[in-house]
């Protein structure tokens, strides 16, 4: 049975390695079995469709996400804006960097979650928590934690996507490390708006 589970995980660690290089159409079985050199029919073998195949990379990818988060998070709640702040922005600095593939990965999977339900919701809550922010929201004293907490998180992937996508990440220098300090003060004003105003 371990054989199988590290065989699977294998098979996810591939898959976002191909969705993030070449995007949605790189994503086959055919492609992870060359990959990792596994026999024709081998991820077949685990995941039979496509729709078990993608779902199967967004639980890993989730996974991934909450272990990475909770070995990087403090054992209790931010207690002040500017710490909740610095920590988020070593999250995405995080994010921008050391898991860049999965950041890109997750864009190249919007394509199959477009229509469906179950992959878009395991998308949407990949990357951030919203029950976690929302503990963190209610700690820094927002009236309406769950509302605050959802628009950080609009506005946190609304960063990530302009740094790894969008009009940042075509400009020399726009790395998210080279604005860090500018861009700790921003999260910050962001927090301490969101917990004042909701």
């Amino acid at each position: 049975m371990a054989d199988r589970r590290s065989r699977r995980d294998l098979i996810c660690e591939a898959a976002l390695d191909l969705a993030a290089e070449g995007g949605n159409h790189a994503l086959t079985h055919q492609g992870i079995d060359a990959r990792l050199g596994l026999a024709r029919g081998s991820t077949s073998y685990y995941y039979r469709t496509r729709h078990a195949l993608v779902s199967a990379v967004i639980a890993h990818l989730t996974r991934r996400s909450r272990e990475h988060f909770e070995s990087a998070a403090p054992s209790v709640l931010p207690p002040t804006i500017e710490v909740a702040g610095n920590l988020i922005a070593d999250q995405l600095e995080t994010l921008l960097t050391d898991r860049r593939r999965d950041v890109l990965a997750r864009y190249a999977l919007v394509v199959d979650a477009t229509a469906d339900d179950e992959l878009r919701a395991g998308l949407a809550s990949c990357l951030f928590s919203l029950p976690a922010a929302t503990a963190l929201m209610e700690e820094l004293g927002a009236s309406e934690p769950l509302d605050a907490a959802r628009d950080l998180i609009s506005l946190l992937e609304g960063m990530v996507f302009d740094f790894a996508s969008g009009t940042r990440a075509l400009v020399p220098g726009g790395s998210f490390t080279d604005h860090r300090e500018s861009l700790r003060t921003a999260i910050r004003l962001w927090i301490g708006t969101l917990a004042t105003s909701r």
